[in-house]
């Protein structure tokens, strides 16, 4: 074994040392252990946020999405798209056309977004799990075509989906509207339709109708075109490999996005928010960490007896130094060690047992999120030991100042 490493040890968990040094030593090692625990735990927390969230845009963000760069809509009846839709790797090939339009129910109104989609939207089945009141179908029993509603459209208008008296009112411009000063509403496409059910996401998605795509060519005037393509992959297919090859293919013309371009700002908020904590955490870290300079330097002055013994003995600088910046490794480490064995205790029971709740009524899960990711333990650990590293070198400096002094003090 190390010289130094030995004898630190024998400093550490000597019972024969200066009983103050023992405390400062074991307040040190305490707070890296806190530190080392809290940063596991909130990372994973976040990460546990960020798949929550995630998922739950996921229910509706398709793994690509293709759009036309110039104009709003574009022609999906081309050879290439009537090819991809047979590719065997793709699972769903919903044509999507969306714009604006103003819904009445009754004596109210709202402006909303209608979505109108193909029947392969449909085959997307996390659908059901956002669905509030009523089903996620598009048609009723007789084969008449229905929508699904946003919870926010809902509320605004107060939609009652049970009431088969009232349906809604859905109002778009005509395409070659004649202003007509008379009769204004007849500068307007009025369809009439009935809600089958009401789903929930989040905002962005919440203050949409989905609808048939046949039912909203026609309140369009838009027989042909669509607003974009939106593709899923079948299990174990990469919707990166086929990014990149419909791009090559068409990529002048289109805008081919996977899941993190079609929500870059999310993404990036997620991101910056567990970084930004990670950081904040990391300063605690390194104030912890730095308590060990003052647990050493008083080690050492507890130790100059035995300092200067051992440099009587032939020890150099580098042993002695060596000696009091194990000292602090060692700290350090069995705290972080310690630190991020109780964070993963803790988050395995949060995880499978859920006993921290959220409150609020949030809807997509009641007890805090979860999620271990290996890379968090290791950046944790060398953040900890990099920092200690730091300590322990100042520490160890101190060790072999005045070592004239101490020889002759003896």
């Amino acid at each position: 074994m190390n010289t130094s490493v030995y004898i630190a040890k024998r400093y550490l968990f000597s019972r024969k040392t200066t009983h103050a040094i023992n405390i400062i030593s074991g307040i040190s090692m305490l707070g890296v252990f806190v530190g080392s625990a809290a940063l596991i735990i909130i990372l994973s927390v976040f990460n546990g946020l960020e798949k929550v969230i995630l998922s739950l845009y996921n229910n509706f963000t398709p793994e690509l999405k293709i759009e036309a760069k110039k104009g709003k809509t574009f022609n999906p009846n081309t050879v290439y798209f009537n090819q991809l839709r047979k590719n065997p790797a793709i699972f769903s090939f919903s044509e999507v056309l969306e714009e604006k339009a103003l819904v009445r129910y009754g004596d109210k109104q709202v402006p909303t977004t209608i979505k109108g989609v193909s029947d392969d939207f449909l085959k997307n089945k996390n659908l059901d799990s956002t669905i509030q009141m009523g089903r996620f179908v598009l048609q009723d029993a007789n084969g008449k075509p229905t929508v699904v509603i946003g919870s926010m459209v809902q509320g605004s208008l107060g939609v009652n989906i049970e009431d088969k008296f009232v349906p809604l009112e859905i109002f778009s411009p005509r395409r070659t509207a004649a202003v007509n000063a008379i009769d204004p509403t007849s500068d307007f496409v009025v369809k009439y339709i009935y809600s089958s059910g009401v789903f929930s996401i989040q905002q962005d998605f919440d203050n949409i109708i989905v609808a048939p795509l046949t039912f909203t060519r026609e309140l369009l005037d838009q027989p042909v075109e669509v607003s974009a393509i939106e593709i899923n992959m079948v299990n174990g297919a990469s919707a990166d490999d086929l990014q990149q090859a419909v791009k090559d293919k068409i990529g002048t013309d289109f805008n081919v996005r996977n899941r993190a371009e079609q929500n870059a700002l999310l993404y990036k908020i997620l991101h910056s928010e567990k970084w930004a904590v990670y950081l904040i955490l990391t300063f605690v870290v390194i104030i912890a960490t730095f308590n060990i300079v003052g647990s050493l330097t008083m080690l050492v002055m507890d130790k100059r007896k035995d300092i200067a013994i051992l440099s009587s003995l032939g020890a150099g600088p580098k042993l002695i130094q060596g000696i009091f910046f194990c000292e602090g490794m060692l700290i350090t480490l069995i705290g972080c060690i310690g630190g991020m064995v109780l964070a993963l205790i803790f988050c395995l029971l949060q995880e499978h047992l859920g006993f921290i709740k959220m409150g609020g009524g949030y809807t997509a899960t009641d007890a805090y999120p979860i999620a271990l990711k290996l890379t968090d333990f290791i950046l944790v650990f060398f953040t900890v030991m990099l920092i200690s590293v730091i300590a322990a070198g100042i520490s160890a400096k101190v060790s072999v100042k005045g070592l004239e002094d101490i020889k002759q003090e003896l």
